[in-house]
């Protein structure tokens, strides 16, 4: 809630939406709103509707994947830094 009034420049814009918000644990529980509510915060993704999604399609009770970066390939067919000066 506190990310939702903060996003506004006029906090009063978002009261509506906080309220809903809130309203949500009467559906989903405290414990999923919780939980939707801090997987929406690492993801940077604090308005009514990203939370709302993420109760809707169980998010909130699936475990986030890192995603690992891979490291550059290098085989015969990668063309180094020196082809291209």
């Amino acid at each position: 809630v506190e990310a939702m009034l903060g996003s506004r420049k006029h906090p009063q814009q978002s009261y509506r939406a906080c309220l809903g918000v809130l309203r949500m644990a009467k559906t989903y529980g405290n414990a999923r709103l919780e939980a939707a509510c801090d997987r929406a915060l690492r993801l940077n993704a604090t308005n009514y509707r990203s939370i709302s999604s993420i109760l809707k399609n169980g998010l909130d009770r699936v475990a986030e994947t890192s995603t690992q970066t891979s490291l550059p390939l290098t085989h015969s067919n990668v063309r180094g830094p020196e082809y291209y000066h």
